[in-house]
């Protein structure tokens, strides 16, 4: 298995690298794949194409109005405050992780604008290469390439995705040692992007138990836990079994779809080593992004708090990720497909392997880029090639974003929201019909 690299294949398949001047270094320029993918789509959109949009992993959804209104409450608060947020912030933060078995104090947590800049802090300040899930959310590599670690890709378990396969992940360190590399870091996702699944407890413990050994560092990634889809599904974090060695970050993009307002939180150990990496991940925010903007620290103490109000919006949301997560989850297995069944997030990532001979005869179908860009040429349905994720190019998968399809307005959305029935929408239902007239189509 080789080392994921920095540079490699754009959204639209062409072939990328870091660019060069004479007599000076060589600068990465390749953008994150599905944010180049989504400006690609609405470059399109805009010339007329009527596009379906599955390759952007956004919630599109209304913004929950008193989140609106703790924004602009917040609005003439314009000085900066401290680096790690307000303390009345990172006591609902606490609150947050403690009320999900985590006990938390204010000054373990550290808020953002955006989940992303605390983990590229995290492979600034933390030493070592990192460890990741393969497939895996398409900024990990990259960042860790960019802090100047490796990437050190390990194969899913067959029955979920988010963390590595614990027998592979041994295996992975001691190779990667033997050949000089450095292990330190191991990345988790709980639950899963691309896959939509989560990785059960007893593969937690399994993890955690190898880091221990190997005293890794574990970050486990949780944007998703308020997006299970089923309350009653068993959700063990990295931090309730390795708490001394796990650092937790979330955000509320995700689950309270606010992607564009970047607000993002971590939980750092308690003890030495915790206390080393926060102050650590404080002094890189104080040169990068400086503090998370006041009207944001409004509207994330409101809603990490969680009041009555909050809890609803977060299981209405959940519920309608779910029901159209499955619904994609249908169609893929019908067209002939094997996919995980999707428990958390937005994301079906099927595998046509079982039509491969067919797909090569009929459209020239042979690898991840062929099967992307067919899909979007002959049926205007977008999604993310597996390769962009760390899978093998060779490979026939892809990610489907569900949370793109709640129809093209507000209103529309809300609508979606608020129906005991999101299929029977018209607005939902014919975008779905059109992703099943693609998937069996290019069979066709």
């Amino acid at each position: 298995m080789t080392d994921t690299a920095a540079n490699g294949t754009a959204a639209n398949g062409t072939a990328t690298a870091g660019t060069a001047t004479a007599g000076m270094p060589a600068i990465r320029s390749r953008m994150s794949p599905n944010l180049e993918l989504n400006q690609l789509v609405e470059q399109r959109r805009a010339a007329g194409e009527p596009l379906v949009h599955l390759g952007f992993g956004e919630s599109r959804l209304p913004p929950f109005a008193p989140l609106v209104e703790r924004v602009a409450a917040g609005a003439r608060q314009t000085a900066y405050g401290p680096v790690a947020g307000d303390l009345v912030v990172r006591s609902a933060g606490a609150g947050y992780f403690t009320r999900r078995r985590l006990p938390t104090e204010p000054d373990q947590v550290v808020v953002a604008p955006g989940s992303k800049p605390l983990l590229m802090a995290l492979d600034l300040v933390v030493p070592g290469d990192v460890l990741l899930p393969r497939p895996a959310w398409n900024t990990y590599a990259p960042q860790a390439a960019l802090a100047g670690k490796r990437a050190l890709a390990v194969e899913i378990p067959e029955e979920c995705g988010g963390v590595p396969d614990p027998g592979a992940l041994r295996e992975r360190i001691r190779a990667a040692r033997a050949a000089g590399h450095d292990p330190r870091i191991l990345v988790l996702t709980l639950p899963d992007n691309p896959t939509g699944t989560l990785a059960p407890p007893r593969l937690v413990r399994e993890l955690c138990a190898i880091a221990e050994q190997e005293d890794l560092l574990i970050v486990s990634d949780e944007i998703y836990r308020d997006v299970m889809h089923d309350p009653a599904t068993p959700y063990l974090s990295p931090a309730e079994v390795a708490p001394r060695r796990t650092v937790v970050t979330s955000g509320l993009s995700k689950s309270l779809a606010v992607g564009g307002w970047r607000i993002g939180i971590a939980r750092f150990p308690d003890g030495p080593w915790g206390e080393a990496i926060r102050a650590g991940v404080l002094s890189a925010a104080s040169e990068i992004w400086s503090t998370l903007a006041r009207p944001m620290q409004e509207a994330a103490a409101y809603a990490f708090a969680e009041p009555p109000e909050i809890r609803e919006r977060l299981a209405a949301s959940a519920r309608l990720h779910g029901t159209v997560a499955r619904e994609v989850h249908r169609i893929c297995v019908a067209a002939g497909a094997r996919c995980r069944p999707p428990v958390g997030a937005f994301y079906v990532y099927p595998d046509f392997e079982p039509l491969r001979e067919e797909l090569a005869a009929k459209q020239s179908v042979t690898d991840s880029p062929s099967l992307a860009r067919s899909l979007l040429d002959r049926f205007g349905v977008v999604v993310l090639g597996g390769h962009l994720l760390g899978d093998d190019e060779g490979a026939l998968r892809f990610k489907a974003a569900t949370s793109m399809l709640y129809g093209a307005t507000a209103e529309e959305q809300q609508q979606s929201l608020d129906a005991e029935d999101p299929l029977a929408l018209p607005h939902v239902r014919a975008p779905l019909d059109r992703i099943e007239e693609g998937l069996m189509g290019i069979l066709g």
